[in-house]
């Protein structure tokens, strides 16, 4: 048998790629180096990511992917098609199947974008899940009985909030605030306090150094390099934890807020079931510290950090694939 099975988390951020009987082969950053006057792509990936915010004129570092969907379809198409030659899912004998996911609720033209984006890699048949159910099946949870499951995947680019039962979402909710909002929020925090200029590669580097979305968790200092918008010149401030929990609060509670909505409209019964079974946080933006106390304190619910939040999504197309029966092919 030549054929292959895999399986894209294909985030904002980064792009997962597992392969049926491998594993999970591929994980890179979502960036695509293009030459501005030919269009022809230069580097993908890591190596594209080592030039964001640092290429001459006619270079450009592109995230083709913006808020969970393509924002650019041809960059889209260059990726994957690069990614796929490269863990060699793709011979002149077979063409994969492919599993990809997308956030929940997002629109039809997006989905068929998102497929159509697939299929001109040359996979012999795509199929469409929503990300916080492969999420959920990623991090260990049993969908398929009776009860309810609640997971929060927080993205790069989106978080979705979903409650699983009998193997399909009963309710859920997707807003486009994730980590890349995070990033911005510190990027406009500094700006305004400060007058300082940083990038986003900066403003990340901060989020995951000396960030904190709970008051008074984490007490770290960071020296902090940028452009001072007052002189124009390169100068240097001490940005504290305390400081990116305020940066970063109004995007969080916009987080908890559409928990919430999503835990009002669930029937009774299940939310019993979530309060025994708890919540399970998955994606980058669960290793955020502080998120899961902060949501525990506010939503009366514990709350889990998956195993592996990063990887969840990849993991949960593997166990799909191998049922690929159960699969709705949307």
């Amino acid at each position: 048998m030549f054929n292959k099975d895999i399986g894209i988390d294909l985030g904002t951020a980064n792009v997962l790629i597992y392969i049926k009987g491998q594993g999970i082969v591929l994980n890179e950053p979502s960036v695509v180096a293009i030459d501005a006057d030919t269009k022809k792509a230069l580097a993908v990936g890591r190596e594209a990511n080592e030039m964001l915010g640092r290429t001459p004129g006619r270079v450009k570092a592109i995230k083709p992917m913006k808020d969970g969907v393509i924002a650019d379809f041809e960059i889209t198409e260059v990726m994957l098609n690069h990614f796929i030659k490269k863990v060699n899912a793709k011979s002149f004998f077979s063409r994969p199947r492919i599993l990809i996911c997308c956030p929940s609720n997002i629109t039809q033209v997006e989905k068929n974008a998102i497929k159509e984006a697939a299929e001109r890699t040359g996979a012999r048949r795509v199929f469409l899940e929503e990300e916080p159910k492969v999420a959920a099946i990623g991090a260990g949870m049993d969908i398929s009985k009776p009860s309810g499951n609640m997971v929060i995947d927080i993205g790069g680019g989106t978080t979705d909030v979903a409650i699983l039962s009998l193997g399909g979402i009963v309710t859920s909710s997707s807003i486009r605030v994730a980590g890349n909002a995070f990033d911005n929020d510190i990027i406009k925090y500094i700006k305004d306090k400060y007058k300082l200029l940083i990038g986003d590669r900066t403003a990340e580097d901060i989020k995951l150094t000396i960030g904190t979305v709970f008051k008074n968790n984490k007490q770290d200092k960071m020296e902090v390099r940028g452009r001072d918008l007052v002189t124009g010149l390169p100068h240097t401030i001490t940005m504290s934890s305390d400081e990116v929990e305020e940066a970063l609060r109004e995007s969080v509670y916009i987080i908890i807020n559409s928990t919430k909505n999503v835990l009002e409209q669930t029937p009774p019964e299940l939310s019993a079931d979530i309060i025994d079974k708890g919540i399970v946080l998955t994606g980058g933006g669960a290793l955020m510290d502080g998120l899961d106390k902060l949501l525990s304190a506010e939503l009366k619910v514990p709350v889990f950090i998956a195993e592996s939040p990063l990887t969840c999504v990849a993991e949960g197309t593997g166990v799909m694939l191998n049922n690929v029966h159960l699969i709705d092919n949307k």
